[in-house]
């Protein structure tokens, strides 16, 4: 399944959740066939919460300038300054720490448009992705975006305590759209979005915000 796909996605789910949709009404229907109720229903029940955590629904984000979308849905855990080199961007920068339970939706969306200046992943542990330490030690996909006008903003997929698959769509070079599709994480993860230093954060922590749609932050 190529990547056009995912990111062009027209259906009403994610096509990374096809395989487990289909294992669950294969065992749905081997336990009917056997006249197991009670682990039917149980199967069955299973298999509408794998439909529900693979929906994709359409994102339509509204122009505004220099606007930063939210690369997920969930809750804003922490916005903060990080000073100097030693931090994921390598240079001072802002930023906004997104948590996704496993009843958000889980694509992820591009903040805004440009270039892929680099993606890189890096294996680590799986620790619940509400954690500050997960951070800095879980399994995580960093991407380099540089706007149109040469500025750069980093987004860290964190993989958490059940996720075990980062999945990201592009790569090095890309072109991409405010609101394209671009990766996803199964089940309960974190998002990092690193501004330049000079950007204006309208987030709250605590507030819901949704991929696409909700605008965090606005570069200078």
């Amino acid at each position: 399944m190529n990547k056009e796909n995912r990111i062009n996605n027209k259906l009403p789910l994610a096509r990374e959740g096809f395989p487990f949709i289909f294992i669950g009404i294969g065992t749905i229907v081997i336990f009917a066939a056997l006249g197991w109720m009670t682990l039917t229903i149980i199967a069955s029940i299973i298999t509408l919460f794998v439909i529900y955590f693979f929906r994709d629904p359409e994102r339509h984000p509204l122009e505004a300038k220099n606007a930063v979308f939210s690369p997920a849905d969930g809750r804003i855990l922490e916005t903060r300054n990080v000073i100097g080199e030693d931090n994921p961007p390598g240079q001072s920068s802002i930023k906004v720490s997104i948590f996704m339970n496993v009843f958000n939706v889980h694509v992820n969306r591009i903040p805004i448009e440009g270039t892929i200046k680099a993606v890189s992943y890096h294996p680590g542990k799986f620790l619940s992705a509400d954690l500050d330490k997960a951070s800095e030690q879980n399994e995580n996909n960093r991407i380099t975006l540089k706007t149109d006008d040469s500025r750069e903003i980093m987004v860290i997929q964190i993989a958490g305590l059940v996720a075990r698959r980062i999945a990201c769509w592009i790569q090095k070079g890309d072109t991409v759209k405010t609101g394209q599709r671009f990766g996803l994480i199964r089940f309960g993860s974190r998002l990092e979005v690193f501004l330049p230093e000079d950007s204006n954060i309208v987030v709250q922590i605590g507030q819901k915000v949704k991929a696409g749609e909700t605008v965090i932050g606005y570069l200078s």
